[in-house]
């Protein structure tokens, strides 16, 4: 999309958004934007936008984001890496032979040698197997580009002109990147479980512990699965929401926040920073696999869950210091 293109495209929809009665877009916009100097004195008090136009914004921004050709292209890829997992294991056990060893607590290795006698497990193994780069890398992309991009595209004035306030905007924006998190990790789920249906046989499942459930309890954790794996993706898409408030490149940011995610995945793996690694967001991610257990382990995925929320605090916190006080001037 070109730059004039996207300019269009937000004047468009700051049209059809906004309330009847526009307040004065100086005092709307916040600082660095330039109010109107014809605007009369009387004019200061800025009415705050109803939660219908809220919500309008917000739709507005999910469109926006999920009609983009990268978005779109990010989606598919990961539709793609069940597919592969699956005609991969498929192939490997075409002779009746069974796939590598799995056996006890671990995530990947041990649904992978599952899934030839129970398709569901495809589910378990193509989440395990995207956590780790896949979706996060996409999320960064996304979250990089949220207000970067915006910024780099000329478009970022004409969202602040709409009586949406600083502060809104940048909500509505992470609330769009949550929800991407959300459908990312469900396109991820769904191909895998209509893969796994279609290559191998579908039934009651044996958990890690060594229990049995049925199809539809196993339907159900692997739905609680996705959920955990999507939540765990708030602390990176509050990171990416940050750095994109730190530069008006989208592509800075989104290449930033992918770097920052290899970094962080790399120094999770160094034992001389066991006393770290805890801390860092990517540390309780394969924590998931707990839920496979019976019963459900709930200790490292509470802790996952809180560390999400620690990181999308501070992050999402100097998100809002920094998009709340620069200057805009594009």
């Amino acid at each position: 999309m070109s730059r004039a293109e996207a300019q269009d495209d937000r004047a468009g929809e700051s049209a059809l958004t906004a309330p009847s009665t526009a307040p004065d877009p100086g005092v709307a916009a916040g600082p660095g934007v330039a109010a109107d100097p014809g605007a009369r004195a009387g004019q200061g008090a800025v009415r705050s936008p109803s939660p219908l136009w809220s919500l309008g914004l917000f739709r507005s921004e999910l469109l926006t984001t999920f009609r983009r050709w990268r978005t779109l292209a990010l989606l598919a890829v990961l539709a793609a890496v069940p597919i592969l997992v699956g005609i991969a294991v498929k192939i490997e056990t075409s002779d009746g032979s069974s796939l590598g060893g799995g056996g006890g607590g671990g995530a990947g290795p041990a649904f992978i040698s599952q899934i030839s006698n129970n398709g569901l497990f495809l589910v378990f193994t193509a989440l395990a197997a995207t956590l780790p780069f896949f979706l996060p890398m996409a999320i960064g992309v996304v979250a990089g580009d949220a207000i970067a991009g915006e910024s780099g595209a000329g478009t970022l004035r004409y969202l602040l002109v709409a009586p949406a306030g600083r502060s809104r905007l940048l909500l509505t924006k992470y609330a769009t990147v949550i929800a991407f998190c959300l459908a990312a990790t469900l396109v991820v789920a769904v191909s895998a479980l209509a893969v796994g249906a279609l290559l191998f046989p579908v039934g009651d499942l044996i958990t890690i512990s060594g229990t049995r459930i049925t199809y539809a309890e196993g339907l159900g954790r692997a739905l609680l699965i996705a959920l955990v794996v999507a939540a765990s993706l708030v602390g990176i898409a509050a990171l990416g929401l940050f750095v994109s408030t730190l530069t008006g490149s989208g592509i800075a940011a989104m290449a930033t926040t992918v770097g920052l995610l290899i970094t962080v995945q790399i120094l999770d793996q160094i034992p001389q920073l066991a006393a770290l690694q805890p801390y860092f967001f990517s540390h309780y991610w394969l924590s998931f696999a707990d839920v496979m257990r019976e019963p459900v382990y709930w200790d490292d995925l509470v802790k996952n869950l809180g560390l999400q929320a620690l990181y999308a605090a501070v992050f999402g916190s100097a998100a809002w210091a920094r998009f709340t006080t620069k200057d805009i001037t594009a």
